[in-house]
């Protein structure tokens, strides 16, 4: 824990910022390893420049005491949190503090609690801070998501196995979610599209019962431990729909450009551009209808985003999806998903699955 503050700490000097703030969420659980029931009451870890204490209700002080020794500023219900949160700022040095650093993701009114506490900071949110240093994984944090994505793997086979005709998508996603289970996973989501359902990239798993002739698109993942996994394949049953087999080899074309691009230096950007070049000079260019890829981490989907506009420079240890797609209305869509760590040389995948189809006769 106190290896990452002094990281944190590092990011601060290096970016002339005086305080991070975060609320109980993620960016708080990757630099503690818990963070404190997330209400409406106020709560903060305040990082300054050479101190950390806590804004904490009262009703989570005693808990909280038992994870970690950081200075606590309490309060209650009956009085609030204005005076701890002084106290609190006093404490960590960051009573003056001229730019901050808000955590994105905590409620608004915690920072604008913080920000009407101080004189007209000029405030950034956590990208070159906490956020800068989530997107690099260590080795523990890819050991932890490579188990995830064995899992995974094995988890799509169940998948798989489960297809047969007259057989519903809930179905399909019920042997997906038991085969997490029976490994220690907490299944996170079950997308299950069959037929033209799979041309909807975030499909709602449903009722529809799988007939010959279908594509089936299944986009799943669980979560052991810290990290979760995320993937994406297609299977089909019976004879292909016409056109699929051209549709299936198009896009992993595109896959395959995406990670040829991705390298240490490279902008996001170009990455989706490589996939999106493919599909567009392919004629599919309007059916690609999404960004090329996500970060993974404690979040399913955190940064580095691959996008058209991304310009975020791609560093060795980023962890983030390759999953282009080509969505055909009314007929069937694909999605091929891979994450990827990237290495010095370029990145490594996560999955050991082949993403050629699973034809089911």
């Amino acid at each position: 824990m106190q290896n990452k503050i002094n990281s944190v700490r590092a990011r601060m000097k290096d970016n002339n910022v005086d305080l991070v703030a975060l609320g109980p969420g993620t960016h708080m659980n990757w630099l503690l390893g818990f963070n404190p029931y997330p209400d409406e009451r106020p709560c903060l870890l305040l990082i300054g420049k050479e101190k950390e204490a806590f804004l904490m209700p009262s009703v989570n002080e005693e808990g909280i005491r038992e994870k970690t020794n950081i200075a606590m500023n309490c309060w209650n219900d009956e009085n609030g949190p204005d005076h701890a949160l002084k106290d609190a700022l006093s404490y960590t040095g960051s009573s003056n503090a001229k730019h901050i650093a808000i955590d994105e993701a905590m409620r608004s009114h915690f920072a604008l609690l913080l920000l009407e506490s101080l004189s007209n900071p000029t405030y950034e949110f956590t990208t070159s801070t906490v956020g800068a240093l989530r997107m690099r994984k260590d080795q523990d944090e890819f050991v932890n998501l490579k188990e995830n994505a064995l899992i995974d793997d094995r988890a799509m086979q169940a998948g798989f196995a489960a297809i047969k005709e007259g057989v519903s998508e809930l179905e399909i996603g019920e042997a997906i979610n038991k085969h997490f289970i029976s490994e220690g996973a907490k299944p996170q989501f079950c997308i299950v599209g069959s037929g033209p359902n799979g041309a909807f990239p975030h499909h709602h798993t449903g009722d529809r019962k799988v007939k010959r002739g279908d594509a089936v698109l299944i986009d799943i993942g669980g979560r052991k431990g810290t990290f979760p996994s995320d993937m994406t394949r297609m299977s089909v049953l019976g004879e292909p729909p016409e056109g699929y087999l051209e549709i299936h080899a198009i896009v992993e074309r595109a896959v395959q450009a995406a990670l040829s691009a991705a390298r240490p230096g490279v902008i996001a950007k170009d990455v989706d551009a490589a996939a999106r070049n493919v599909i567009t000079e392919a004629g599919y260019g309007e059916f690609f209808v999404h960004r090329t890829g996500h970060g993974l981490g404690i979040d399913i989907h955190e940064p580095p985003y691959i996008t058209a506009t991304s310009e975020v420079v791609l560093d060795e240890g980023m962890v983030f999806s390759i999953e282009p797609g080509i969505y055909l209305q009314g007929r069937f869509g694909v999605r091929l998903e891979e994450i990827v760590i990237l290495r010095s040389d370029g990145p490594e995948i996560l999955s050991e699955l082949t993403r050629e189809l699973n034809l089911i006769k």
